[in-house]
């Protein structure tokens, strides 16, 4: 019979997305694996592969179509030897499914789950007796990679296969508590402000332009406001004297010019900070609500500005790549990042942030830990500053303020200063990083 192809959840935050473009159109013969379409979310723009094999049967919903929710039909494969019309049967089940997930976005996924139900009933009972358990080839390679219980994860594909968007999302335990987090504050956030028609009424007779929030705008809102509510932050402050490091960088850029390599005083900041967290191995972990995850390898995440938002690529093993394989990776990740072409895997983890706005010629700021993240270094500009010299005399010196902030349910005071510490020695000295 004809199977329908579902609005995939990209990302375990998606909702909703935007069919951006069909690559394949009716008639076209798919196998599993090909690309089916190109998917905007909230994040990126992702390319949808197909998880069965058919002919192409009806596009249910037109490229550039807004506002699709998932799990939501958008097209229908055929298997071979049916026809269009075998199709016909397809519309009359639709009313069903419709009218439960337009009755609003909090409804949306349950009436969404609803509609597939009859097909993946039988699935638990396979896994439950030990039989096959259905999966695409993608799906399965990605949850090897990650260590995950394939029997564990319930499939949002075509008869409950297992597809590429359920794997990605498989961190449920740690998300979790963090949904219900973001929920309980929800009734106060309501009070702690005028509400959108008290606001343009203050402002009426005066002439403004309402600018519509997207999907990114969206999350950063909620995922900052939920951060700021729930996690207990403190900061620490210090200065770093940079000359060592700029003597340092000049003299290995000059070595690495041939390569086309030219490091930035950002990468040497990653670099720090990932050695950091080795040298302060309690520090590298993040908060999944009832438990702490202490991680061996440093995944860093760098703040990227984009137009409309920011992205925060994580560099994973970041402790053990050398300075110009961590810079050529940054700049393909910033690089992405402002078009938007990263992969959720790119963007999701770590537990560390680093925010530069040195560039901007900011000379501190106070940033907000991202969450499960342990903490978050804020970067200043570096600036000539008169400085006392360890013989007690007056000097001038480039100076660099940070400002670390913490969650103190992960990492206390004590602990914290320890890893600041052990980032300041690493800028100020830095060759040690490359021993």
């Amino acid at each position: 019979m004809p199977t329908e192809i579902l609005m995939p959840a990209l990302s375990p935050t998606m909702e909703e997305g935007t069919l951006a473009k069909w690559l394949v159109k009716e008639g076209d013969t798919v196998s599993s694996g090909d690309l089916l379409a190109e998917i905007e979310t909230d994040k990126a723009t992702m390319e949808f592969e197909a998880v069965d094999e058919g002919i192409v049967g009806k596009i249910l919903v037109p490229e550039g179509t807004e506002g699709v929710k998932v799990n939501t039909p958008i097209a229908v494969l055929l298997e071979e030897g049916e026809s269009a019309d075998d199709i016909a049967a397809a519309p009359a089940k639709a009313p069903e499914a419709a009218p439960a997930a337009d009755a609003g976005n909090e409804t949306a996924a349950p009436a969404a789950s609803e509609a597939p139900a009859p097909a993946p009933a039988p699935a638990a009972p396979t896994k439950a007796d030990g039989g096959r358990i259905f999966a695409s080839p993608l799906a399965r390679r990605i949850a090897a990679q990650k260590g995950l219980d394939l029997a564990q994860i319930k499939g949002s594909g075509p008869h409950g296969r297992i597809v590429k968007a359920d794997v990605e999302g498989a961190t449920a335990p740690a998300a979790a508590p963090a949904a219900s987090a973001s929920a309980a504050p929800a009734p106060a956030a309501a009070p702690a402000g005028p509400s959108a028609d008290m606001v343009a009424r203050m402002y009426e007779g005066r002439e403004y332009q309402e600018v519509k929030l997207d999907g990114m705008r969206k999350t950063i809102a909620a995922r900052l406001a939920e951060a700021k509510q729930t996690i207990p932050h403190f900061y620490l402050r210090r200065d770093i004297k940079l000359d060592a490091l700029l003597k340092f960088r000049s003299q290995l850029n000059k070595q690495l010019e041939a390569r086309g390599v030219k490091l930035s005083v950002n990468d040497f900041i990653i670099k720090a900070v990932a050695n950091a967290l080795q040298q302060v191995p309690e520090c590298n972990a993040v908060w999944a609500g009832d438990r702490v995850l202490q991680l061996k390898p440093s995944d860093v995440a760098v703040a990227v500005a984009i137009e409309g938002g920011l992205f925060t690529p994580v560099l994973q093993d970041a402790d053990t790549k050398s300075l110009s394989a961590l810079s050529t990776e940054m700049k393909d990740l910033a690089a992405r990042a402002r078009e938007r072409k990263l992969a959720p895997h790119e963007y999701q983890g770590g537990t560390f942030a680093v925010s530069n706005l040195g560039m901007y010629g900011i000379d501190n700021f106070d940033a907000i830990v991202n969450p499960p993240h342990a903490g978050i270094l804020a970067v200043g500009t570096g600036a000539k500053k008169p400085v006392v010299g360890e013989d007690g005399e007056l000097t001038v010196a480039t100076v660099m303020s940070v400002t670390m902030s913490v969650d103190h349910r992960v990492i206390d005071g004590a602990l914290g200063a320890q890893l600041l510490q052990a980032i300041v020695d690493n800028l100020e000295n830095p060759m040690v990083m490359l021993a």
